[in-house]
């Protein structure tokens, strides 16, 4: 079950400055609150398949490291 009431932190740009803009924090909080839910999915899958939780977490991190965003200004 998703916690739609989940804190997430305060969205700062590069410059440390807060995205302050209602509809970009609802969108960021959003996404957030699906990608738990998908993460918890995937997580709940693995033990029921008898997947280490250690390894499966191990696992959730890698994926994070290796996102690499296209539309980052260089």
């Amino acid at each position: 079950m998703t916690n739609k009431n989940q804190k997430w932190p305060t969205w700062l740009r590069d410059d440390k400055s807060v995205v302050s803009c209602t509809e970009k924090v609802k969108v960021m909080n959003e996404n957030f609150d699906e990608l738990k839910q998908i993460a918890q999915d995937a997580f709940d899958d693995g033990i029921l398949m008898e997947v280490s939780d250690e390894q499966m977490k191990k696992a959730l991190h890698t994926l994070i490291e290796c996102l690499e965003s296209p539309l980052k200004k260089k």
